[in-house]
């Protein structure tokens, strides 16, 4: 007769932490960038 194994308890578990992208946020950044010295040079020679 074998014995089931018992779970550890829910609290004695790693938290999972949520991680934030940061490739994404840094070319989300520098699509901005882009966007706004684009956009200015537009401007600033009035093509």
């Amino acid at each position: 007769m074998s014995t089931a194994r018992k779970k550890p308890p829910i609290t004695s578990r790693p938290k999972q932490t949520e991680q934030v992208n940061k490739k994404a946020l840094i070319w989300i950044g520098v699509a901005f960038g882009v966007i706004v010295v684009a956009m200015t040079l537009l401007l600033a020679f009035k093509v």
